[in-house]
């Protein structure tokens, strides 16, 4: 079994063991019952796409709607009532043990995962809503090898972004997410300090990684509007280090986001902050810092999720999610409730089953980005302040007044 796996958190994996990573992931998150190929294979009504060639770059290039278009599908499908959002889980496999998720528990094998073609085909389908907001994340996403194939199949019609720990990013990897059509790439870092990170994502090295991934992804942007950002998650002892980090991020030409842990990740309350309002303080930090992406909207109502929760949750209106199978939920906590299943039933039943489980949802469980920040498109304070994100392509932080330099446009 590889080293970086099976040993204890905090053990340092060398460098060269990174490309063993798959590999050694699918056997420590294999199913506890048995299970054998055809079983597997069921689970996935994807796996039907095997036989399927992916478009070569050539014909997905000549195939690709244009980004003014996107924003104008994206308009569309925001004004028809469709959701604008959808995390789609390329896997829950995970080369990390993060004290705060464990969603590479209840990780498939990779040979359960859907091929590229499947991603196309999914991509094309849902293109009968509009361009969506698509999150490929997971787990860690960059631990499929054809990640880059994926981004190109979904950014045929729609915006795909990704969201990573870092660890697998290299200047090959970086260069062919953003060749591929990336429209942002979010990395994770928690902490100001690399030993409260490393502790708390269970691998060390993790930190020093993580801002490398960032280097090379800003410095491998192809075009203007590809953004690259650093997301925290806000728990129990990191309010100080927001501001550290906004700085960090700008140095690197990223923007920065945040979103607060919520129980539904774990079940466990430990990891939750409880030292007074922080609202005010992103608020303020937010106005003074250019590079600070998140929704004033979404920031304001902070406290109020942390006191008891947000009411009024969109999830299966606004957005939904996908798992690494293809069964369509509400949302990414509820992906054990699936109602349809992308590769099996049409778009128009999907949207149905989906707005009909959403109806009556009271749940208050959490204030993740893929929720509060698509919620503040359906207010007016909140649209309006995301509308130069949405419309303008402003792939890195202003700077001095101006957009800083490197990518082309398009």
């Amino acid at each position: 079994m590889h080293g970086c796996k099976r040993r204890s958190r905090g053990t340092q994996a060398p460098d060269g063991c990174r490309a063993a990573c798959t590999a050694a992931n699918d056997a420590a998150v294999a199913p506890k019952r048995p299970a054998d190929v055809g079983q597997v294979r069921a689970r996935c009504p994807a796996l039907a796409f095997r036989g399927v060639e992916a478009l070569d770059d050539v014909t997905m290039r000549e195939r690709q709607v244009s980004p003014l278009e996107k924003k104008w599908r994206l308009f569309r499908a925001w004004s028809g009532g469709h959701p604008v959002w959808c995390s789609w889980q390329v896997t829950y496999r995970c080369n990390f043990r993060c004290r705060f998720c464990n969603y590479w528990a209840l990780a498939a094998p990779s040979s359960a995962e859907p091929p590229v073609s499947a991603y196309a085909e999914g991509a094309r389908k849902l293109a009968g809503l509009g361009t969506l907001l698509i999150s490929l994340a997971g787990g860690e996403p960059l631990l499929r090898t054809d990640l880059a194939e994926i981004v190109a199949a979904v950014g045929r019609y729609h915006f795909p972004f990704v969201t990573t720990n870092g660890w697998l990013i290299t200047p090959r990897a970086a260069s062919d997410l953003m060749r591929a059509g990336c429209w942002g790439v979010s990395v994770s870092i928690d902490y100001a300090d690399a030993a409260r990170h490393d502790a708390r994502r269970g691998m060390v090295g993790a930190w020093e990684q993580a801002w490398r991934a960032v280097e090379l992804l800003s410095a491998a942007r192809v075009w203007a509007w590809q953004r690259v950002n650093v997301i925290a998650v806000l728990m129990d002892d990191n309010i100080d280090d927001m501001g550290p980090l906004l700085e960090m991020a700008a140095a690197r030409g990223s923007y920065f986001m945040v979103q607060p842990y919520g129980l539904l990740k774990t079940g466990s309350p430990a990891y939750a902050h409880r030292d007074g309002r922080v609202s005010p303080r992103l608020l303020a930090l937010r106005r003074r810092h250019r590079n600070f992406l998140s929704n004033p909207h979404y920031l304001g109502r902070f406290d109020r999720f942390l006191s008891g929760g947000v009411a009024g949750c969109l999830a299966g209106r606004a957005f939904f999610n996908i798992d690494e199978t293809g069964d369509v939920a509400v949302c990414v906590e509820r992906r054990d409730r699936p109602v349809a299943n992308l590769y099996r039933d049409g778009v128009g039943e999907i949207v149905r089953r989906l707005r009909a489980a959403g109806r009556d949802n009271r749940c208050r469980g959490c204030w993740y980005n893929c929720r509060g920040e698509i919620e503040s498109l359906y207010r007016p304070y909140g649209l309006i302040r995301s509308l130069p994100t949405l419309l303008f392509d402003r792939g890195a932080p202003l700077a001095g007044g101006r957009a800083r330099r490197g990518a082309r446009g398009r």
